[in-house]
């Protein structure tokens, strides 16, 4: 195998049938990229039991009892966020930071009709992190966690769109769903619903795409720019919004701009000053394009590209005191692993990730290479300074027993 560029896959990459095609849309990922893919929207009915993810327990518990602040808490009613004043306060003693949730407060607007959105749960409740991970390794984009929480016969939101790909996990409780197709198609992360206010509600009016209760298992897929409004029936609905932050040809393009500017401040010609009194003669702008088509000719854009997609994310959890341990023991039959989400990729001797780069003398690639196809090793099998280093990097994790 040639290192000079390797791709390889994380330890955590899917193998085989995935989340997508086994619990969200009961199809392959083949058929699913062919057919739905930012096409159309899809409701699949009866797609999992997801009382592994989440739970009405889970919502209590990380509102009472984990600490939370905001933003990792929204309040919406009737279409408006609440203030965070309003549903927030000071811990008291050894924990006085001032915008912590205020259980008491949260309930009376709950029980006042308010929806209470639980955000980025990808990063305070592990097994929506690890559906989320594995999601995102699948689909090759980020992906964030929301939970809605609202009571029986309200609804949080108008009707809107995202910018967004989302899936929505029906937990408990049962909502009903209007889906309009978009008025702006594939709108960009700038171009928000609220630019086009009143076409949407225009559009929100008409005969919709889908009208559907989801009950518990059900999954809705819409692409971004899909309207969309949702109300609870008679019981507390909690559903699940995996958000899939979609890479776009636009963002390639401006990764492909930005490299090709970096070329261009290397150019003496094009750092140097306008004649006095230009005001954009045609000569001008000439030179100028025609070194910059010249530029996005010879540039290579990946590396930003992945540096970007990387920037993203967060590699999988580490605990440092599981890591002391593990460098502090370490011994042949020590078993180690590639830590999760990492977005490795062997580039030469150089090993770019999430936490960072290393660069390898040639006698320890071939056991890099064999760390990145994410199987479980042992320090016997790859050397202990080796280990220890990537232990330290925190590119390597413990392995379960």
């Amino acid at each position: 195998m040639s290192t000079s560029r390797t791709e390889l896959q994380d330890a955590d990459a899917t193998t085989g049938a995935g989340v997508l095609e086994t619990r969200l849309a009961g199809m392959s990922k083949e058929e699913f990229a062919r057919e739905v893919w930012a096409r159309r929207a899809l409701l699949t009915r009866r797609a999992s039991d997801f009382s592994d993810l989440f739970s009405a327990d889970a919502v209590d518990e990380l509102v009472s009892r984990r600490g939370l602040r905001t933003p990792f808490l929204r309040v919406v009613k009737d279409g408006s966020a609440l203030p965070e004043s309003s549903f927030t306060s000071s811990a008291g003693v050894g924990a006085t930071i001032s915008d912590q949730l205020d259980d008491t407060a949260l309930w009376r607007s709950f029980a006042d009709g308010a929806t209470l959105v639980v955000q980025a749960l990808q990063r305070t409740w592990e097994p929506v992190a690890n559906f989320s991970s594995g999601l995102s390794s699948e689909l090759g984009h980020p992906v964030q966690a929301n939970a809605y929480v609202t009571p029986p016969q309200n609804r949080g939101f108008d009707d809107h769109y995202d910018v967004h790909d989302v899936f929505v996990l029906q937990i408990e409780g049962t909502k009903r769903w209007l889906i309009h197709e978009p008025v702006h198609l594939d709108p960009l992360p700038d171009q928000p619903w609220t630019d086009r206010r009143s076409v949407v509600a225009e559009a929100a009016r008409g005969e919709a795409y889908i009208d559907a209760v989801l009950e518990p298992g059900d999954v809705l897929y819409l692409p971004r720019g899909w309207l969309h409004a949702a109300r609870a029936q008679g019981e507390i609905s909690i559903h699940l919004t995996l958000g899939i932050h979609n890479w776009t040809r636009y963002a390639l393009a401006e990764q492909l701009a930005r490299s090709a500017l970096a070329v261009l401040r290397d150019d003496p010609r094009m750092r140097g000053t306008l004649p006095i009194g230009v005001d954009g003669p045609a000569e001008e702008i000439d030179i100028v394009r025609e070194r910059l088509v010249a530029a996005v000719a010879q540039v290579d854009s990946a590396p930003l590209f992945q540096r970007a997609r990387r920037g993203q994310g967060r590699a999988a959890p580490l605990g440092p005191l599981a890591q002391f341990a593990a460098v502090d023991n370490l011994r042949p039959e020590s078993r180690v692993r590639l830590r999760g989400a990492l977005e490795a990729r062997l580039e030469g001797p150089r090993l770019t990730t999430r936490v960072g780069w290393l660069d390898f003398p040639a006698a320890d690639l071939p056991s890099v290479v064999r760390l990145l196809d994410g199987e479980v090793r042992t320090v016997g099998d790859l050397g202990a300074p080796l280990v220890e280093r990537l232990l330290r990097a925190g590119v390597l994790v413990p392995a379960e027993q």
